[in-house]
């Protein structure tokens, strides 16, 4: 009788997730009710973009309160988004230097603060000072989100994560429907400004409720796991970097500069916000398409269609004016609200680690939106130079081609290379 039975491979991935299986953050979410955890989250999400999307219907006011050029307004619009890059690497940092929930107070506290102040601004120079502040606390508190949603809720990551996603999205809808009507019934911009400091408010009393109720859990924590290096080696990191940057151009390129541009064809007031609050609305609904589409990790198909659709859209609002404005304008939120939350996802499709994943995300976040931020500046700088939008809006084209022409090169079922 042969006793000898023959070995089986040992998988080393294998053996190390059994070994870590202990020390999962299982007593933390076991301590933090689900539903608490997700209003929490809709808090803070909604007050992460009213900061952004408020100043595109505020600018002709500015303009006439402030003497700011257009350029000017450009920067003054660039600000947040350019912060949200440049403070998207040291925010873990911060957070294990200071604790997770005390940096998301924080950066919530600068967020309200700063709109107050902003609202109150008496000359151009509080203005730029005050909206980066906005600028710096929608950095940290975006950045530290989804540490706090891996370690006390990772079997529901992906409904937090949606979740989160649509409460960005409502957050800029809401804004930039109400900011116009409101400084136009109070015959004062400041009111329009001023009024988000409510959702601040909201989101502070919010995370206090977590941070007090974390702070009373004897929950085990895991070991920290060593922290992967940035993919500054990897050409597929640069190439999602780029596709993510060149979203976030038309992004932010449009969320601040529709309101102007529909001013400028002849609407009014009310239709220009009208016409925003389509773009954010379609932009929200989109986000979750990919997930619900699925077609695993080769996601090319729902790249090019995605960028597809954004270009057709850019092509209808730049050589129909007037035409089916409210289908053209959503059709570049769908396209660029698709394309959002694919670059958000292709970092994952190439790591295979929680540590990889973060480091991958780290640098697409730090290139892409502090890339991104250049969009509303080019389109201020490129109005300013020509007198019109015609340019601004072949410049915004081009960006969307070069999105459907990287297509072929975002393939994700492949190792990091």
């Amino acid at each position: 009788m042969n006793l000898h039975m023959p070995k089986l491979p040992v998988d080393p991935a294998e053996t190390r997730r059994t070994m870590q299986e202990p020390r999962a953050p299982e007593p933390v979410s076991a301590g933090l009710p689900l539903s608490l955890g997700i209003a929490c989250v809709l808090a803070v999400g909604m007050d992460l973009r009213p900061g952004i999307a408020s100043i595109g219907p505020l600018l002709p006011k500015l303009n006439e309160a402030f003497g700011i050029s257009y350029a000017q307004a450009a920067f003054l619009t660039s600000i947040p988004p350019f912060l949200m890059g440049l403070l998207a690497l040291p925010a873990p940092l911060l957070a294990h230097r200071f604790g997770r929930n005390r940096m998301i107070i924080a950066a919530m506290i600068l967020i309200t603060l700063a709109t107050a102040a902003r609202a109150l601004s008496g000359t151009s120079l509080v203005l730029f000072l005050t909206t980066a502040g906005v600028g710096m606390g929608i950095a940290v508190a975006g950045a530290l989100i989804g540490g706090f949603v891996k370690s006390n809720y990772p079997r529901q990551a992906a409904l937090f994560m949606g979740l989160y996603a649509m409460s960005l999205g409502l957050g800029a809808t809401i804004s930039a429907a109400l900011t116009g009507p409101l400084s136009d019934f109070a015959q004062d911009w400041r009111v329009g400004a001023g009024v988000w400091v409510l959702p601040g408010v909201t989101a502070i009393a919010a995370w206090c409720v977590i941070a007090r109720r974390e702070s009373a859990l004897a929950a085990v924590v895991p070991v920290a796991a060593p922290r992967a290096a940035l993919p500054v080696r990897s050409g597929a990191a640069w190439r999602i970097a780029f596709y993510f940057a060149a979203n976030n151009i038309l992004f932010f390129g449009f969320l601040t500069w529709l309101v102007p541009l529909y001013l400028d064809r002849g609407q009014d007031t009310a239709t220009a916000g009208l016409i925003l609050t389509s773009f954010t609305i379609a932009f929200m609904c989109a986000n979750p398409l990919p997930g619900l589409i699925g077609g695993g990790k080769d996601r090319r198909v729902q790249i090019g269609m995605a960028a597809a659709i954004a270009l057709a859209g850019i092509l209808g609002v730049a050589l129909l004016p007037g035409t089916l404005t409210f289908l053209f304008v959503p059709a570049v939120a769908v396209g660029v609200g698709s394309s959002f939350t694919l670059g958000m996802t292709l970092p994952l499709d190439h790591t295979s680690s929680p540590q990889e994943a973060n480091a991958w995300n780290a640098l697409v976040l730090a290139f892409g939106y502090g890339l991104g931020a250049l969009g509303p500046l080019l389109v201020g700088l490129l109005y300013t130079w020509s007198g019109g939008f015609g340019l601004p809006l072949l410049f915004l084209g081009g960006t969307a081609v070069l999105m459907l022409g990287m297509t072929p090169l975002l393939r994700g079922d492949r190792p990091a290379a």
